[in-house]
């Protein structure tokens, strides 16, 4: 059977091009597409999305009725299905299909309907430790060693938290009081992935019998509180660089500050460079930001992997000293070990502002100020996403056309024209 070529992007977009693809990798996928489906919208966006899970729903239903799959395509063709379905329902106000969906995909074995609650001891309690013991159970061996470690440690907090309670009996009052102990001393992205980690366990209990039912919903920080970290002002990342250019030409901190400033990199993502990452393509140096798990590099997301090109003269920058520097490096570009990475330079930072340690500003705020420098630039938002590596936030950029990368060249000239605003 040949496809017309919007339903082959479709089922590209659900990996269902990969015969080889095992049910696992299939799910994975489906989790992250409606993961992708719970993003926020605008009111003009909406009715677009409406449409575009609409037409790919019934792109699936024609690949099903016509086409010729493996058991695990097929199945995931009617999760596929059911996701879009969830992710209409989310866009009229009612998300709980697909956070359930969600949880679903989440465990490592197909979820049957609810069995019966027997499978726990009837008169001893179902307290969160029981039950993210049997969820971390399930999860192990089927994830990175170190989501499964992030994932134990935030159920561990989480346990700490809730105590003894019985959770077969939990109330809406003793999810709004963990909340109350969750937001406490915490920043609202760090409780919020706490509250994200208790629906999924409890999504999994639920979808597993060993609960009835579950009040967890609504519990997350709302977006715009989230972050508590600011930008420096362009007077600010002015100082921070006359700073980092009064350094000698061979101290790794000068060009840490200096990278950070000119491409928003996360921290995380400078400190794995190395030196073949920085080259030169159409006559334009930029650095490669990229994963390759045989040498230890990761990124956040998928988004994550991009190219940023580096303006000579932003600020005072010496693209040649910094070109001199890297050809006398071996390997990795930065050889610290982590921590005597990240704490020197974010303390080259806030030396020449005056800042003190614990403040709301950090190396990560850099990464803010050169959004807001883009923005203020007026600069194309898929562009100045291209360059900080954020999703566009929207199916048909993030899905249909990830693989699509924006040329190096029209990333540098909006650079170029927003550096040339910091003057």
């Amino acid at each position: 059977m040949q496809f017309s070529k919007d339903i082959l992007k479709t089922l590209a977009v659900f990996h269902l091009d990969q015969p080889e693809a095992s049910w696992e990798d299939l799910k994975e996928r489906l989790r992250e597409i409606a993961e992708d489906a719970l993003q926020s919208h605008s009111e003009d966006s909406r009715g677009h999305y409406m449409e575009i899970y609409d037409q790919m729903s019934n792109h699936l239903a024609e690949a099903a009725s016509l086409g010729r799959f493996t058991g695990s395509q097929q199945r995931a063709i009617g999760t596929g299905q059911r996701v879009l379905r969830a992710a209409q329902e989310r866009l009229g106000g009612r998300p709980q299909e697909l956070t359930d969906i969600i949880g679903e995909l989440s465990c490592s074995t197909s979820v049957a309907p609810f069995v019966s609650l027997s499978v726990l001891p009837s008169g001893e309690p179902t307290t969160f430790e029981t039950l993210s013991g049997l969820y971390l159970a399930e999860r192990k061996g089927n994830v990175k060693a170190t989501t499964y470690n992030s994932v134990t440690s935030a159920c561990r907090t989480l346990t700490g938290l809730l105590g003894d309670l019985d959770l077969k009996t939990h109330t809406r009052a003793d999810m709004v009081e963990l909340k109350e102990k969750v937001v406490a001393g915490r920043k609202p992205l760090t409780s919020n992935k706490l509250l994200t980690q208790l629906s999924t366990v409890m999504a999994w209990a639920v979808n597993n019998g060993y609960l009835e039912r579950s009040f967890d919903k609504g519990l997350k920080i709302e977006r715009g509180a989230e972050s508590t970290r600011k930008p420096f002002s362009q007077e600010q990342v002015a100082t921070i660089m006359e700073s980092a250019n009064a350094l000698p030409v061979n101290d790794w901190k000068r060009w840490g500050m200096s990278l950070g400033v000119l491409t928003g990199a996360r921290i995380g993502e400078l400190y794995q460079l190395t030196k073949e990452d920085v080259r030169q393509i159409d006559g334009i140096t930029v650095i490669d930001i990229n994963k390759d798990e045989n040498g230890g590099k990761s990124t956040k997301t998928e988004f994550s992997v991009r190219l940023v090109p580096l303006v000579d003269g932003a600020y005072g920058f010496d693209l040649v000293a910094f070109n001199e520097w890297v050809k006398g490096s071996q390997g990795r570009l930065f050889t610290q070990k982590k921590h005597y990475f990240d704490k020197p330079l974010n303390e080259s930072l806030r030396k020449p502002l005056g800042l003190k340690p614990g403040s709301d500003q950090s190396f990560h705020s850099l990464r803010h100020s050169l959004s807001g420098l883009l923005k203020a630039a007026a600069t194309p938002e898929v562009i100045a996403q291209s360059i900080t590596g954020h999703s566009a936030g929207n199916i048909t950029y993030d899905l249909y056309a990830g693989s699509q990368k924006l040329p190096v060249k029209t990333q540098h000239e909006a650079l170029l024209k927003a550096f040339s605003m910091a003057k």
